[in-house]
C-alpha cells in the first residue's frame, strides 16, 4: 500500500480511447459523428428518400415541438469539411453529457420506455411504425428523455397488426426493470446484455409464483415455452393482417396499452438504503451546521455563476438543486441508486435542469461496445466539461475506502473542471473518518487539511474557506491556468468525434 500523499503527476492527460468512437457502425442506414455542439448523421443512399420523407412528415415536426425527438436539419457541406457534395448529413444539437442506459435509476429507465412507446402510439396513427425500440436509442436532456434516432421510423403497411419492434422493447426495456424489481438484478448489469434479456433467462431465474404473475405470463413464461429447442425463436418479417386498417391499429394500440402497464407494474415502491436516508440521519450534522454549508455554497454559486455544474456524490440532490436554482445546468452522479433515483424525481418535480447518472467516480463506467468503441468512457464524456465540480462529503469515502491517495484525486479534480472546486475536508476526528479509518491511523490517521492542500497545489489556489462547528471545512478552489495551456483542458480535452 503507497501512502496516501504521493508526488503529483504535472503532466495530465484524458482517459484513453474512443478517439475516434463508432457510435453507430452497426445501422445500415447511416453513421453518427459527434463534434463540439452538435451531432453529424450521415444517411446513406439507400435511407436518403425514406429519411426526406420522414423529415418532410407532420409526425416528424409534431415530435420535435414537443420535444420527444432530436430536432435535424440539413447539414450544409459548406460548413462540415467531413461532408462530401454528394452526400447527405443532418445536423442534431449536442445532448450532453451522453447517459447510458446502465447509469440511469429505475425511473429513468421507465420513462425512456414509456417515451418510446408513445412515440410508437403516435407512429401508428400517422402512417409510421417505430421499428427499433431500444434504450440506447433514448437520451436524457436533464431530466427529460429524447430519442435520438431519427432512423428508426419507416412507412407502416396499414394492415398489419404486428409491431416489429415489439420484441425488442421487452427484451431491453420491460425485462431489465422486471429482473430489477423480482430478482434485485441491478439495471446496470444490462452493460453485458447489448441485445437485452432473452425470456428463458428470466424465465429459468423467477420463482413459481412470480411465473405465473398477470404481467409476466406472456412476456417471460409463455415466451420461454414457447422457445424453440436451439433456444432461438424464428423471426420473419412477414406480419399478421387485420380485416381493415382501422382493426389493425386498434390491435396495435391495445398491445402497446398492456405494455405501457407492464412497465408501470415494475415500480417498486420500498427502493431505500444508509444513503437515500443520509440527510435525515446524518447525527454529525447539527442544523445550524446544515444551513452554513448550504449558505456557503449558495454564495459560492451566486459570485461565480457557473453555467455547468458537476456535483460528484450527489446524494438526495440538495446541493444539486441549490446549483440548479442559481442557474447552472447540472450533472448529478452517484453510486447509491436509491439516492439519485429521489433526487431524479425532486427535479423531475420541480423542472430542473439535472441530468442524474448511476456511477462510481473512483470506478467509473469504461468503454464498451465492439473494441470499446462504441459507447464512451464516463471520464471521457466528463473531463473539461464543467466550469465547477462539488465534492461535499466525498474526500475521506474515496481516502478510506476507495484508498485512493490525495495527489490522484486533485488530478481527477483538475481533470474534470475548467475553473472551480468546491470540496468538503472531513479532518480525522470526525466521526465518519473515524468510522472508516478501521486501524488504518499509520496511513491515514494523520492527514490533515495542510496535506489536502499541499496535494491540490499543483493544479488549484484556494480562494475561499468556511469552516463548520463540527469540524468540516469547506474549501472553494480555482484553477492554476498554465502560461503555455499544458494543463488547460478546456483546449485539450478530447474530441469526441473528429474534425467537423
Amino acid at each position: 500500500m503507497i501512502g496516501p500523499v504521493e508526488p503529483p503527476r504535472i503532466e495530465l492527460s484524458l482517459p484513453t480511447g474512443n478517439h475516434d468512437p463508432q457510435l453507430t457502425f452497426r445501422d445500415p442506414a447511416g453513421q453518427l459523428r459527434l463534434a463540439g455542439s452538435h451531432a453529424l448523421r450521415r444517411i446513406y443512399p439507400a435511407a436518403a428518400e425514406a429519411t426526406l420523407a420522414f423529415l418532410a412528415s407532420p409526425l416528424c415536426a409534431a415530435l420535435e415541438k414537443s420535444g420527444d425527438l432530436i430536432p435535424s436539419k440539413i447539414a450544409n457541406a459548406a460548413e462540415h469539411s467531413c461532408i462530401a457534395a454528394d452526400e447527405l448529413w443532418l445536423e442534431h444539437p449536442r445532448i450532453d453529457p451522453i447517459t447510458y442506459p446502465w447509469e440511469w435509476t429505475p425511473a429513468q429507465w421507465r420513462a425512456a420506455a414509456e417515451l418510446t412507446l408513445r412515440i410508437a402510439c403516435e407512429a401508428i396513427g400517422a402512417g409510421w411504425t417505430l421499428k427499433d425500440a431500444t434504450p440506447l436509442n433514448i437520451l436524457f436532456s436533464g431530466t427529460r428523455p429524447v430519442l435520438v434516432d431519427v432512423l428508426s421510423f419507416e412507412r407502416r403497411d396499414p394492415n398489419s397488426s404486428v409491431w416489429l419492434a415489439y420484441g425488442q422493447f421487452v427484451r431491453t426495456f420491460l425485462l431489465p426493470l422486471v429482473t430489477a424489481k423480482y430478482l434485485s438484478w441491478p439495471l446496470q448489469a444490462t452493460f453485458f446484455w447489448r441485445d437485452g434479456y432473452e425470456p428463458g433467462v428470466i424465465y429459468k431465474a423467477l420463482g413459481p409464483w412470480n411465473r405465473l404473475n398477470p404481467n409476466l405470463l406472456d412476456v417471460v413464461t409463455l415466451a420461454a415455452l414457447l422457445e424453440r429447442p436451439s433456444g432461438k425463436q424464428q423471426v420473419s418479417r412477414k406480419t399478421s393482417s387485420a380485416s381493415s386498417p382501422e382493426l389493425a391499429a386498434h390491435i396495435l394500440g391495445k398491445r402497446i396499452a398492456r405494455l405501457g402497464k407492464q412497465i408501470r407494474s415494475t415500480e417498486n415502491s420500498n427502493s431505500r438504503s444508509e444513503w437515500s436516508e443520509y440527510t435525515r440521519s446524518a447525527a454529525h450534522y447539527q442544523p445550524g451546521d446544515t444551513l452554513d454549508k448550504q449558505e456557503f455554497v449558495k454564495n459560492v454559486l451566486q459570485r461565480h455563476g457557473p453555467q455547468r455544474v458537476l456535483d460528484i456524490g450527489a446524494n438526495t440532490g440538495t446541493y444539486s438543486l441549490i446549483a440548479a436554482d442559481a442557474g447552472a445546468e447540472v450533472v448529478a452522479l452517484d453510486a447509491d441508486q436509491p439516492a439519485l433515483e429521489a433526487l431524479w424525481t425532486e427535479a423531475l418535480k420541480r423542472k430542473r435542469p439535472i441530468t442524474a447518472l448511476v456511477a462510481n467516480i473512483a470506478r467509473p463506467t469504461p468503454a464498451a461496445g465492439w473494441r470499446n468503441l462504441e459507447h464512451l468512457s464516463l471520464l471521457d464524456r466528463l473531463a473539461g466539461k464543467f466550469d465547477m465540480v462539488l465534492m461535499l462529503a466525498v474526500i475521506h469515502h474515496l481516502i478510506l475506502r476507495e484508498q485512493v491517495p490525495l495527489a490522484r484525486i486533485a488530478e481527477l479534480c483538475a481533470l474534470l473542471t475548467r475553473r472551480w472546486l468546491l470540496l468538503e475536508w472531513i479532518p480525522a476526528s470526525d466521526p465518519m473518518f473515524q468510522e472508516w479509518l478501521r486501524g488504518r491511523d499509520d496511513l491515514y490517521g494523520h492527514l490533515t487539511e495542510e496535506d489536502l492542500e499541499r496535494a491540490f497545489a499543483p493544479f488549484f489556489s484556494v480562494v475561499d474557506r468556511n469552516e463548520l462547528s463540527n469540524g468540516r471545512v469547506l474549501l472553494l478552489l480555482e484553477r492554476i491556468r498554465s502560461e503555455e495551456g499544458s494543463v488547460d483542458l478546456t483546449e485539450n480535452a478530447r474530441a469526441e468525434a473528429g474534425p467537423s
